[in-house]
């Protein structure tokens, strides 16, 4: 099982702020997207992370893990 976030927007979007996820071994975060929001596409300029640390989405994830949804910041 992986813990997982969506922030800002994107949790209004998907409707909810955290998920609790079961993963299959060699889970990716694409994967872990599809687990939480069913066919829902990615929205444009969507971060992910794994653990806090900025990750792309063919990144494995493990067991345990926390993934993060996140729009892209910018500001000015």
């Amino acid at each position: 099982m992986v813990s997982v976030r969506f922030f800002a927007s994107l949790a209004e979007r998907v409707g909810t702020r955290v998920e609790e996820v079961v993963i299959e071994p060699q889970c990716t975060a694409r994967d872990v997207w599809n687990l939480s929001v069913g066919d829902q596409i990615v929205p444009e300029s969507i971060n992910v992370a794994i653990n806090k640390e900025y990750a792309s989405w063919d990144s494995p994830v493990s067991e345990g893990d926390e993934v993060a949804f996140f729009p892209t910041v910018t500001g000015g």
